[in-house]
Formats: structure tokens, C-alpha cells, sequence
């Protein structure tokens, strides 16, 4: 007996919840959205089909209010929750009080995400099922715990030192010599509490040259995992990702099956259900790969998988919160074309640093092969208060090299954004660069080839329409008008 799913909760914001919206209108699934006050004319407030006012500008008081979105949801008389990614999308105990109000949970059981929410705890499970892990130690308080097991294990510098609960880029960093130590320690430890509410620290070697591998991963509620194949997202800017393609250039054959048998072989182990995604770093260098972590969520790039198998996932997650079984076998994915994704953000490309405000004019890519995941619309504001992400950009291509000269299109022609600075100039100046497009890279591609790739900046302004009207007229002037108007 499947359960009833006809009104979905989407307990988030912008680019999730607009993304989640469509499948539903898709399904004929009506929508609700909830929001905070500088929300209230965002444009998930205006697809849903119903929205309520969740709390202030603060996300403690808004999108991360338990009582409040699930209250939103039984006055709504919604079926069930889905919460996206970001915000409360890996907790447990909103997952937990989700199922206890009577609502339907879209998204991992509450054990599951407990399991893999801990760093320390989701490795000890990658060693029981044989999937490699990164050197390292857990539990670490004192400088001298990670003196003495670099000098017992013979590790050399650089180390990461990482929060137990860590994610989205927040709560780790690198120590590249004995005097760096005491403050990396010192400052993971404050983010973890911070952000996560749990200072607990592990330190782990740091990969040189490491890529940044994941193996998309959906399962149900009668035991069937299966792999989607893998994206490689090692473009990164502080640790957090900006460029994303399906399948990885990195992998062979033979690698590839032995990654995603690795991912399969974790997710049975802890009887994994809905979508998830399984983290490794792949040392290139020597051909191997490591366990990072796992994703007990929707992941952002997940529309490039679903480009390249034709998948609705955000669907699948639907039907398996229902109690339906997957509707196919791993024998029958079988990706057939190469995807690419860039993320938006509102962001100056040369210092990262947010940026803020209305966007007085704003054109999206279109065309073949182009899928747009929009955040915003013209005259919307971007808040200083949330994730500054306005819209995902995808491209496919029967191969990378088709996939790289779409996005290329994409961005360089077809995308106008005024108002606000984006990364979209140095998107353009990595997908551009000859170490990019022979797929020659690793998580630290934009550290090493910053100068370089700002150098490379194509600037555009609005004076630029009207220099093409001026120079037009000029030569008609000039000239006398075309033979062929």
C-alpha cells in the first residue's frame, strides 16, 4: 500500500525549492512554500501554490525553525516535507519531527543521516565494508595528538584538519607546517561549534593533486541500491564547488566500476533509502581513491546526472517516500551523453566576496542543449542573509568537448545579469583554459591559476548594447543603409 503524496512542504529557499517545484507541477503535486520576511516576493513564494510567513530575516528564526515549518505544513494540510539541500536537509531531528506529525519524510531515514552525519563514525563504516579511507586520526583536542601520529605514521605535510560534522566547505582547513597547527586547530574547533554545534575534530593527510569524485546513489524501501554513475566536482573556491560534469574525465573503465561498486557497497551497509551521494578523493597521481563522506541529501549538481540518464531523481525521491519500488535495474542505466554544470552566484569572481542587491536586468541562457535552474527573476533581491546562488547553468553534449562549447555559448553570449557582480567571468575563463579542456586538473586548479584567470576577464557593461546601437547608426550614416534591409 503506497502512501498518498498530493501536497509537498518545501522547507527552503530559491534554487532547491524552485527545482523541486517543477517536478511537482510535472506530477500535478501541489506546492507549498514557506518564507521569511525579505522572502516574502521570492520566486518560490510565487510558483507555490500556497506559502506561509515562517519568521524574520534570520535563518535560526525562519528556515531553521522546526516549529514553525512544521506547522506551516499541517496548516496546509500538506501530504509530506521535502527539504531540499542546505538548511535542514541533513537533520536528523528535523527528519525525526517530520515523521512524528504524521508527515512523510522525502529524503533518507533519520538513522541514515545520523550514521554518515559523523565524520569519524563514517569511516569506521567505510572500513568495515572494505571502501579505502584517507590517513588520518579522530577525535583530536591537543596539537601534540597530530605531532605524534604524523611522526608515528611517517605523514608529511600538508594536513586537513577537519570538523567531525563538516560540510558545505565550512569547518576545515589545511596546515602546511608545524606553525600553522595551533591556529587551524583552534579556528575548525570554534567553526565546528559554530556552525554545527559539535567541536569535535579529526585530521587527515591532505591529497596533493587530489580530485574531487561522488557516485550518485538512489535506493528504496525493498532493499535495491543502485549507482547512477559519478560527477566530477573538483573546480572548487574554498572548498566549496563552482564546476560540475557528468561522467568524471578522470576515470577509466575499470575504475569507474570499482568506485561505484564502492559507493553501492556503503549505502547497503547502512540500509540506505532515497537519494544520497557517496564523496572520494582520487589521488591521481597513484590511481587510487579514498572514502570522503556521504551527502544524505539532494545534491546541487544532481541535474547533470539526470542529463545524462534522463532521470528525473527530485521524482524518484517522490515514489520512494511513497513506498514504490525503483522502477529500473542497474542494468539499465546506461549514460549516454556528457553534462557540464557552473553555479551562479552572486559573488565578485575576483575576491569571492558577496554581492548583494536587486538585479535590475536579467537574461538566462537558451537554446539546445542548455537546462537552466533559476533562483531569481528580474527586479528580485538577493538578501544579505542566505546562500548568494541565483541560478545553475547546465550544458550537454554527445561528448566533453560538445558539453564545454555549449556552456561556453551559454555564458559568453546568452547570459545578461546587471545589478549584482557573479562568477560568471571566471567561469568562462576556467571552462576557456587549455589545462581545463584537456581535463588537467585538481581541487586546487583556481588557487594555483587565479592571476591568471582574472587576467583573462571579458567585461561587459550596459554601455556595450549602446556602443553597437552608435556604431551602427554611424555607419548607416556613413554609408547609407545595407542592400539587404
Amino acid at each position: 500500500m503506497y502512501k498518498n503524496i498530493e501536497k509537498v512542504l518545501i522547507a527552503n529557499r530559491g534554487v532547491p525549492a524552485v527545482r523541486i517545484m517543477h517536478t511537482c507541477r510535472d506530477r500535478k503535486i501541489k506546492t507549498v512554500a514557506v518564507y521569511s520576511t525579505p522572502d516574502r516576493l521570492a520566486q518560490h513564494v510565487v510558483m507555490a501554490d500556497t506559502a506561509y510567513h515562517i519568521g524574520s530575516a534570520l535563518p535560526s528564526e525562519s528556515y531553521l525553525n522546526f516549529d514553525n515549518i512544521i506547522s506551516a505544513a499541517l496548516q496546509a494540510k500538506a501530504d509530506a516535507v521535502h527539504p531540499g539541500w542546505g538548511f535542514l536537509s541533513e537533520n536528523d531531528r528535523f527528519a525525526d519531527r517530520v515523521i512524528d506529525a504524521g508527515l512523510v519524510w522525502i529524503g533518507p531515514p533519520p538513522e541514515a543521516i545520523r550514521a554518515m552525519g559523523d565524520k569519524i563514525q563514517a569511516k569506521k563504516i567505510a572500513v568495515r565494508c572494505n571502501v579505502p579511507v584517507i590517513p588520518g586520526i579522530s577525535n583530536v583536542t591537543t596539537e601534540a595528538e597530530i605531532r605524534k601520529w604524523m611522526e608515528e605514521d611517517a605523514v608529511d605535510f600538508p594536513i586537513m584538519i577537519k570538523a567531525s560534522a563538516s560540510g558545505g566547505g565550512k569547518g576545515m582547513l589545511k596546515a602546511e607546517n608545524n606553525a600553522q597547527i595551533p591556529a587551524a586547530l583552534a579556528q575548525v574547533r570554534s567553526e565546528a561549534a559554530k556552525f554545527f554545534g559539535d567541536d569535535t575534530v579529526l585530521v587527515e593527510k591532505y591529497i596533493e593533486r587530489g580530485r574531487h569524485i561522488e557516485v550518485q546513489i538512489i535506493a528504496d524501501f525493498h532493499g535495491q541500491v543502485t549507482h547512477l554513475c559519478e560527477r566530477e566536482c573538483t573546480i572548487q573556491r574554498r572548498n566549496q564547488k563552482i564546476i560540475e560534469e557528468a561522467p568524471s574525465p578522470s576515470l577509466d573503465e575499470e575504475l569507474r566500476r570499482e568506485l561505484c561498486s564502492a559507493a553501492v557497497r556503503l549505502m547497503q551497509e547502512i540500509g540506505y533509502v532515497s537519494a544520497g551521494t557517496v564523496e572520494f578523493l582520487f589521488d591521481s597521481s597513484k590511481r587510487k581513491f579514498y572514502f570522503l563522506e556521504v551527502n544524505t541529501r539532494l545534491q546541487v549538481e544532481h541535474g547533470i546526472t539526470e542529463l545524462i540518464t534522463g532521470l528525473d531523481i527530485v521524482g524518484i525521491m517522490i515514489d520512494v517516500a511513497a513506498g514504490k519500488p525503483l522502477p529500473f535495474k542497474q542494468s539499465d542505466i546506461r549514460p549516454n551523453r556528457w553534462a557540464l554544470e557552473v553555479r551562479l552566484n552572486a559573488e565578485d569572481p575576483r575576491t569571492f566576496n558577496p554581492s548583494f542587491g536587486v538585479i535590475s536586468r536579467l537574461y538566462s541562457p537558451q537554446g539546445p542543449a542548455v537546462r537552466i535552474s533559476p533562483g531569481l527573476y528580474e527586479g528580485a533581491d538577493i538578501p544579505p542573509y542566505y546562500d548568494s546562488l541565483i541560478m545553475l547553468i547546465m550544458a550537454t553534449g554527445a561528448d566533453r568537448e560538445d558539453a564545454i562549447r555549449v556552456m561556453d555559448r551559454a555564458i559568453s553570449k546568452d547570459l545578461r545579469i546587471e545589478g549584482v557582480k557573479t562568477l560568471a567571468p571566471l567561469l568562462l575563463s576556467i571552462i576557456r583554459h587549455p589545462k581545463f579542456i584537456a581535463g588537467e586538473f585538481s581541487t586546487r586548479f583556481i588557487e594555483e591559476h587565479l592571476d591568471e584567470l582574472v587576467s583573462k576577464f571579458i567585461e561587459k557593461d550596459s554601455e556595450d548594447e549602446m556602443l553597437k546601437v552608435a556604431r551602427y547608426v554611424a555607419e548607416i550614416s556613413a554609408l547609407g543603409t545595407p542592400k539587404w534591409i
